[in-house]
């Protein structure tokens, strides 16, 4: 066992992580099994990766960082050259004048860092990272040398065609497939396109060809941004290359086509829904980058505080009824529903969902891929599924009477169903239940509750400064400034972590409707969404603008982005 080994051994006794039983025996695996004791430990379940990462972390005094979460500038990744990185296996994080902050995976290898200040010209100050985190960041940042799309674009127009599909590009994606020259920078070019659109967090990426030229857009926290266009000649070869990766037919270009794009990007299984359809100048591409670590957030990761989440994990653990997410398209609903199911995704229950399309594969769960071109539409699906006997099922949206009346049977027959509305806010999806067809008793009897949510952006946590609300911002607090003593918000400044926008993701606004008995004798009698409404906030439910100026007095997000989601809360 090396000295390292033993002295992590020791600094995790110290920290009551492990005892001395456990201790002995690790020693004694390391040396069977020629091991090292943090690779004992996570195997055994005892002590994770990251718990030892951190204790050894602070034991050197040193910062934990997760790569995962941080998108590093060109800039930062030129101050170490590619082969220096790798040979150390470190990864530069932040430059702050001529301060350069690097992730190390050994807060023990004093070695490396002395290396790093003697090779490099800046005062290099170590932060602590996962080594696979770092392995996969230096495949990720580092990829085809400049590992960015203009560099690329530079390397098409110079046309310097050999050698540009690295093997890094190739790991990423797992390109197995034979090319020639002519295809690599096609090739690496529509992989950087994909890079970059993760490492700047984006949920599409667009594709549209103009008149003059081809347009490359990301949806970043949910706005466009345009990035780096290729060359209007590339148009047909970039478009082809991706409908290859997406299994569609190369020679269709005259009708709308949908494929998928399964890749690992950085140690995360992403999933891209692709769709092609004609355009004027040829042939427009969306991507949609389905995040499968995005489902393993729970409750609190999606904005929610502790009473509401109280309440809508009361809803979802009900053993029958209709629990309906409510909203505008891009407002997290699939997203909410998902992370539901993976909540209550247990072995002793059956759950089956009927989507269109399933934009997430979830392991444990049926999904059935809605086809109405063969007759497999949501109805059709739903009657053969109750014959499966589930105890939930997932309906990706109710659009018509008989849809929406199959869900009410299969819940008044002891099934709990999930399903999603397209309303504005969560009372008047009663309302749309009974205007598409649905009786109000029926309605009344079935729903045991519906949740409106829309996404805001959230504060950048880098660079989140305090400051005094204007007479402006405590007037539209209203009754919650007084609440709070010496009342501060908050906002960003921008920094290179966010693109200087101030925010980075989005976490959701929640308005929560439950049907009680008096809510139930208001629907039976057929009352509007307004008298509804009146009655939901006299039994307590919070609008989503109350929710938002709650999150904003927390610290999460701005008035301005409440307000700019919130337009049509009157109250």
């Amino acid at each position: 066992m090396t000295p390292n080994d033993e002295y992590t051994l020791e600094t995790l006794l110290r920290a009551g992580m492990i005892d001395q039983a456990i201790a002995d025996k690790t020693a004694y695996l390391v040396k069977e099994k020629n091991s090292t004791v943090t690779e004992v430990l996570e195997e055994s379940g005892m002590v994770t990766a990251q718990e030892i990462l951190q204790v050894m972390a602070e034991q050197y005094g040193m910062e934990t960082v997760s790569l995962r979460e941080i998108d590093v500038d060109q800039e930062v990744i030129d101050c170490i050259p590619a082969e220096l990185a790798r040979r150390y296996m470190v990864m530069p994080v932040w430059k702050r004048g001529n301060e350069l902050t690097v992730a190390i995976a050994d807060p023990q290898d004093l070695d490396t860092i002395d290396s790093l200040r003697y090779s490099l010209p800046y005062d290099v100050v170590p932060v602590v990272a996962a080594k696979k985190e770092i392995k996969s960041a230096i495949n990720l940042f580092y990829a085809g040398g400049g590992g960015r799309i203009g560099s690329a674009l530079q390397e098409l127009t110079e046309a310097t065609i050999s050698g540009i599909a690295t093997d890094e590009t190739r790991e990423l994606f797992g390109d197995s497939e034979e090319t020639t020259e002519e295809d690599a920078p096609i090739i690496k070019l529509v992989s950087l396109i994909i890079i970059e659109a993760f490492r700047k967090r984006a949920s599409d990426i667009h594709i549209e060809p103009m008149e003059k030229k081809l347009r490359v857009r990301y949806r970043i926290d949910g706005g466009l941004q345009e990035v780096d266009s290729p060359p209007k000649r590339l148009q047909s070869a970039i478009i082809q290359r991706l409908k290859i990766m997406s299994n569609m037919r190369i020679a269709e270009k005259r009708v709308c086509q949908d494929g998928r794009i399964q890749i690992n990007v950085m140690g995360r299984e992403l999933d891209l829904r692709v769709s092609a359809v004609p355009s004027n100048h040829g042939e427009s591409i969306v991507m949609r980058i389905l995040d499968k670590d995005s489902l393993k957030l729970g409750l609190p990761e999606l904005g929610f505080f502790t009473d509401d989440q109280q309440t809508f994990r009361s809803l979802i653990s009900l053993a029958d009824g209709i629990v309906l997410v409510t909203g505008p398209t891009g407002s997290g609903k699939t997203t909410t529903l998902y992370s539901c199911l993976n909540e209550i995704n247990t072995p002793d229950r059956k759950i089956i969902t009927v989507e269109d399309p399933v934009e997430y594969q979830l392991s444990g769960i049926n999904q059935v891929h809605v086809r109405a071109d063969i007759g497999l539409t949501f109805s059709a699906a739903l009657r053969s599924i109750l014959r499966q006997a589930p105890n939930i099922i997932m309906i990706g949206e109710i659009r018509d009477i008989e849809t929406a009346e199959i869900a009410v049977n299969a819940s008044l027959t002891g099934h709990l169903v999930f399903s999603t509305l397209h309303t504005n806010d969560a009372p008047s999806a009663v309302t749309r239940l009974i205007d598409i067809g649905v009786k109000p008793f029926l309605v009344a009897s079935s729903v045991r509750g519906i949740m409106a949510q829309r996404l805001v952006r959230k504060i950048c946590s880098k660079c989140s400064k305090p400051y005094k609300p204007s007479d402006r911002e405590l007037r539209l607090l209203g009754g919650l400034a007084g609440q709070v003593e010496q009342l501060e918000l908050h906002r960003g400044e921008g920094c290179p972590s966010c693109s200087y926008t101030g925010y980075s993701g989005r976490i959701g606004l929640f308005e929560i409707f439950t049907v009680t008995e008096e809510v139930q004798h208001l629907i039976y009698g057929g009352v509007e969404s307004g008298e509804l409404r009146k009655k939901a906030r006299e039994l307590g439910m919070r609008t989503l603008r109350e929710d938002g100026l709650r999150k904003v007095i927390a610290g999460q997000t701005t008035l301005d982005e409440v307000f700019r989601v919130t337009m049509g809360d009157a109250n």
